[in-house]
């Protein structure tokens, strides 16, 4: 990354198989649990999907990468409300038995207003999605719900 370019990097562990962590990112019905409200399908490498969040009336344009069950997942997307794409990679590590580390990077936006204002915006974003999803896979906890005031979202 140079200066002229934001990106976002996050990580946390979560207490399961990299095995489970990976359905529970890539199969719509278990994210349903912790990020989204819909989806139009799997995510499996060369698929376009639409994902819609509880929280927001508009939906999103997932075009999916590469997929490895390994542990990697790639897609490219209009997280930041600009018609823009970009690129999203997720990195499933295991650290222990039945530990898995997870870091995300999104690439990348110009480091000017705009790109600043993606960076906080989708940098929350991930973090919560982190969050939740930890909550949810070790403790049945949905974090979502009820989580965001509707008028202080973007349209």
């Amino acid at each position: 990354m140079t200066m002229d370019k934001l990106e976002i990097k996050t990580g946390i562990q979560v207490l399961k198989p990299v095995a489970e962590v990976f359905e529970a990112i890539t199969d719509p019905g278990k994210m349903k649990n912790y990020f989204i409200s819909k989806s139009s399908g799997y995510m499996q490498e060369g698929e376009t999907l639409k994902w819609k969040f509880p929280e927001m009336e508009i939906e999103f344009d997932i075009k999916v990468g590469k997929i490895e069950k390994t542990g990697y997942i790639s897609f490219h997307w209009d997280g930041a409300f600009d018609g823009e794409q970009t690129f999203v990679e997720m990195n499933l590590q295991q650290v222990e038995n039945n530990i898995t580390f997870i870091s995300i990077t999104e690439k990348s936006k110009t480091n000017n207003d705009q790109g600043i204002k993606w960076l906080k915006s989708n940098t929350e974003g991930w973090a919560n999605f982190l969050a939740c999803l930890k909550a949810w896979m070790e403790y049945g906890i949905h974090l979502r719900e009820g989580a965001f005031n509707p008028s202080q979202l973007p349209v």
